[in-house]
C-alpha cells in the first residue's frame, strides 16, 4: 500500500517542549495505503533461502525475500489488525542483509547509495539511516529528507486510527526554550478543547498557554517544571486532568480552564463552512489528512455539502496535511475539478527506479496511471459509489510548510489539467516522493521507492511550492 506522509512527536530534548514535528510524507497515507487498484501481480517462484550467515560482496545482492522476517527479537502472536506476525528466528545481521537487498529493490536511486557491510552495524536503525542519497536539491536541501522509520506498533496505530489520550488540541511552538511561546493551532471538533463553557471555546485558535498545572509555561527552567509542563500539555493516559492558564488573541486578560483527557482520533475534516460573498458563496474545508481510515468517506460528504450549498468557489484548507493516500488524493481533485476537466486524464503517474522498468518493484504491479477517481475506492466509503463534485476552474489553497506529499499531489495533479490554483500561506515541504511502509521485525521503514508526476510529465518540485505574490 502506498504510503505518502506520517507525522509524528518529536522529543526535543531536556528543558524542551515536545513538539508534533512532520517527518516525512508522500503519496500514500499514514499507514500502510493503497494508490490506486492495479492488475494482478505476477509472481515468481519463492527464492532459496539465504545463509544464516551471508558474506558481504560489494555490488553483489542477494533477494530481500531471503532475508525478510528473520529477526533478532521475534514476535508471537498477531497485531492489532488480527494478522499473524511472520517472525522467524534470526539476527541483527540478517536483519541488515534484508535492508541491503530491499533498498537496492526499491529505492529510487539504489546506485546513489554506498554499499557498506552489514556487518560493520550492530543496529539495524543505524545500518538504515545510512542506505539513503546524499545528493542535494538545487536550493542545496538534502534530496532525501524523508528517511525514517518506527515501531510497526505505532504504524498500526496511525493506519486504524487508533484513538489517543488526548485534549483534542494542536499545539504550535514558536519558541520552545524560555521564554517559550506555545499556542493553539487548531482543535478536534466535539473534543474536551473545543467544548464551550460560558459561551467561550476551552482553546481557541492562536491562544497562548501561560500556564500548566501552575508551572510557569514561558519561564519555567527546572527539568523538574518541564517535566510537569509536558505532562500537561501532552496526557500519557486518559482521564487525566490538567489546569492551563490562557491569553487569548486580542484579549488583556486571562483564562484558567480545566480539561480532561480522553481517547480521541483525528478528524480529517477538522472544519467546514460557507461565507456568502457579493459574487457568491464560497466553501472552506480545513482537511488534515488523507488518511485511510475515514478521510474518504469525510471529504466526500463535505464536497457534497458544498455542492448542495451551491459554491461557486473553495478555498482548501491543507495548512496541516502532511499527506497520506493518493488515492483519496485523486478522489478530493476530481471533486474539485469535475468530470470535463477529469476524464481520461491523469492525476499522477509514478516513476520508480530505472531497472523496474514497467512495473513496481514493490508490489510486482504494472505501473499503470492513478486516474481522478470518480467513485469511492472502498477505504471508507462503498467500492463505486459515485462522487459528486463542484466543477470549479480554479481553488484557493491554504498552506505551510507542512503542506506535504499527498497534499502537494493535489496542487501538482490540478495544475496538470489547466485547474487555476492559487496557493495562499507558505511554500510548501517539497515532496513529489513516496514510499511503501514495510514491516520487518516489528521496525516499519520508510525509504523513498517513487516520484510522482502529473498529466503534463511534472514532478520537479523538491524546493516546495511557492504561494503567488500579489
Amino acid at each position: 500500500m502506498v504510503n505518502l506522509a506520517v507525522s509524528k512527536p518529536v522529543l526535543l530534548g531536556a528543558l524542551m517542549l515536545i513538539t508534533p514535528v512532520l517527518v516525512g510524507c508522500s503519496g500514500g497515507g499514514g499507514g500502510g495505503s493503497s494508490s490506486a487498484p492495479s492488475p494482478s501481480a505476477v509472481t515468481p517462484p519463492p527464492p532459496p533461502p539465504a545463509s544464516s550467515t551471508p558474506s558481504f560482496t560489494p555490488g553483489v545482492f542477494e533477494a530481500a525475500s531471503g532475508f525478510e522476517s528473520r529477526c533478532q527479537t521475534r514476535r508471537t502472536g498477531v497485531d492489532i489488525e488480527g494478522n499473524t506476525f511472520p517472525d522467524r528466528a534470526g539476527s541483527t545481521l540478517l536483519e541488515n542483509f534484508w535492508l541491503r537487498s530491499w533498498t537496492h529493490e526499491t529505492y529510487l536511486w539504489p546506485e546513489e547509495v554506498e554499499d557498506r557491510d552489514p556487518a560493520d552495524f550492530s543496529n539495524r536503525l543505524d545500518y538504515f539511516a545510512i542506505l539513503r542519497t546524499t545528493a542535494t536539491t538545487p536550493s542545496g536541501e538534502d534530496r532525501d529528507d524523508f528517511h525514517f522509520s518506527e515501531p510497526t506498533e505505532d504504524f498500526l496505530e496511525r493506519r486504524n486510527s487508533a484513538a489517543t489520550a488526548s485534549y483534542g488540541v494542536s499545539f504550535v511552538s514558536f519558541s520552545s526554550s524560555a521564554p517559550r511561546d506555545f499556542r493553539v493551532r487548531f482543535t478536534e471538533p466535539n473534543s474536551p478543547a473545543s467544548e464551550v463553557v460560558n459561551g467561550v471555546a476551552n482553546f481557541t485558535r492562536g491562544a497562548r498557554i501561560l500556564e500548566v498545572d501552575g508551572i510557569d509555561l514561558i519561564n519555567a527552567t527546572s527539568q523538574s517544571a518541564v517535566d510537569t509542563l509536558n505532562a500537561g500539555l501532552f496526557p500519557a493516559t486518559p482521564g487525566e486532568t490538567h489546569t492551563f492558564r490562557v491569553q487569548d488573541v486580542g484579549s488583556n486578560t486571562d483564562r484558567l480552564i480545566t480539561l480532561t483527557s480522553e481517547n480521541i482520533a483525528t478528524s480529517p475534516v477538522n472544519r467546514m463552512s460557507t461565507i456568502d460573498t457579493p459574487t457568491g458563496k464560497v466553501g472552506y474545508i480545513l482537511f488534515n489528512t488523507f488518511s485511510p481510515f475515514s478521510s474518504e468517506e469525510q471529504i466526500a460528504a463535505a464536497m457534497a455539502d458544498l455542492r448542495a450549498e451551491g459554491v461557486n468557489d473553495l478555498i482548501l484548507d491543507l495548512r496541516y496535511n502532511g499527506g497520506g493516500l493518493l488515492a483519496v488524493a485523486g478522489q478530493l481533485s476530481y471533486m474539485i475539478a469535475g468530470d470535463a476537466a477529469t476524464n481520461g486524464r491523469t492525476f499522477e503517474l509514478l516513476r520508480f527506479q530505472e531497472a523496474a522498468g514497467n512495473r513496481n518493484p514493490v508490489t510486482g504491479q504494472i505501473n499503470s496511471p492513478i486516474p481522478f477517481y470518480d467513485t469511492g475506492l472502498g477505504f471508507s466509503l462503498p467500492n463505486g459509489e459515485p462522487l459528486e463534485s463542484l466543477d470549479l476552474p480554479r481553488v484557493f489553497i491554504l498552506s505551510t510548510e507542512r503542506t506535504c506529499s499527498a497534499s502537494e499531489a493535489v496542487i501538482n495533479g490540478l495544475d496538470g489539467i489547466d485547474i487555476e490554483v492559487v496557493l495562499i500561506g507558505d511554500t510548501t515541504c517539497g515532496k513529489p516522493f513516496g514510499f511503501f511502509p514495510t514491516d520487518n521485525c516489528g521496525e516499519t521503514y520508510y525509504t523513498i521507492q517513487f516520484q510522482g508526476t502529473n498529466d503534463r510529465g511534472f514532478g520537479d518540485f523538491t524546493d516546495g511550492f511557492a504561494p503567488q505574490d500579489e
